[in-house]
């Protein structure tokens, strides 16, 4: 069952995962299950991050969270941050728009798309019409059912660890564990062939459904567990390439688990956004040794252009 949590962290030497190096006090709230920190500098524990030296100051984002069984397990939070990024779905839309969000959930052709669809990096698939554009240190990229992604991995254990959060088809970068999403004012469907996006822009929020997460971030601070880094986090970058956040995603014990993971500034301040899935590329076995993550939905604030 979903868990709920507010919770507000102030300056402390140390709280969970995270470390407070920081003179001047910071906050932030977690909604979802568990609790994801933001401190100062860098922190190999994988722990929610803000970036020293930034032109802009910081700014405690909202973050939410949730992991679980099964899809019900995270549909209420992920139904809250839908509300948090802007009431309206801005589909393919053409910008600038003032509010609302974008969403990519993999499936085409209306939400029935049974295909595998191999993509190359850069992906520029939904740059006009979704305003993002997804690159990896991999070969491409691959939107597949969860009988796809055994198929173009040659797997045949993934049908029964991973399951869509929407509809049918996952997204998995192809030979990394890297995925990188930059943003654009979106232009729309109705383009010449060959026109692309070019208004780089930034979002106030981003979050991801990912499933069958099964490392959580154990180590504890300074490591005091030992070696228990979590396989999965998504970072967050401003304009200057400055890391503005670090979140670790959820984890959830078992087979075909969901996981949500997503935050929002009071401003739109995200230019990019770089997720890890998994500490293994897709093609291994899930087990003890490699926790192997496909992504589905992207959920993000209406892109505004760069001023």
């Amino acid at each position: 069952m979903e868990q709920m949590n507010i919770q507000t962290v102030a300056k402390r030497k140390t709280q969970g995962t995270v470390r407070t190096q920081m003179k001047a006090a910071q906050w932030f709230v977690v909604v979802g299950m568990g609790l994801t920190l933001a401190g100062c500098g860098s922190d190999d524990n994988g722990s929610a991050i803000a970036q020293q030296g930034q032109p802009q100051p910081f700014v405690a984002p909202v973050v939410f969270q949730a992991a679980g069984p099964n899809i019900a397990s995270i549909q209420a939070t992920v139904d809250q941050y839908r509300a948090a990024l802007g009431a309206a779905n801005n589909g393919n839309n053409a910008g600038p728009l003032v509010d609302g969000r974008r969403e990519i959930n993999w499936d085409g052709a209306g939400g029935v798309a049974i295909d595998t669809a191999p993509a190359p990096t850069p992906f520029e698939g939904f740059r006009n019409t979704r305003g993002a554009r997804f690159t990896t240190p991999g070969t491409g990229f691959v939107q597949a059912t969860t009988q796809g992604m055994t198929d173009h991995f040659a797997n045949q254990s993934y049908v029964t660890i991973f399951q869509p959060f929407s509809n049918q088809r996952l997204f998995s970068s192809d030979g990394s564990t890297v995925t990188n999403v930059e943003f654009f004012v979106p232009i729309g469907a109705n383009v010449l062939p060959g026109t692309l996006a070019d208004k780089p822009a930034t979002t106030k929020g981003f979050g991801a459904v990912l499933t069958d997460v099964d490392q959580p971030n154990g180590s504890g601070p300074n490591h005091i567990n030992g070696d228990r880094s979590p396989s999965t986090f998504i970072e967050y970058f401003g304009t200057d390439g400055g890391l503005l956040f670090k979140s670790v995603v959820p984890a959830s014990p078992g087979e075909k688990s969901v996981s949500f993971i997503g935050i929002v500034f009071t401003d739109s301040r995200i230019a990019k956004v770089k997720i890890t899935s998994g500490d293994t590329a897709p093609g291994p076995n899930d087990d003890g040794t490699h926790d192997i993550v496909m992504m589905d939905d992207f959920l993000y604030g209406e892109p505004q252009q760069i001023q």
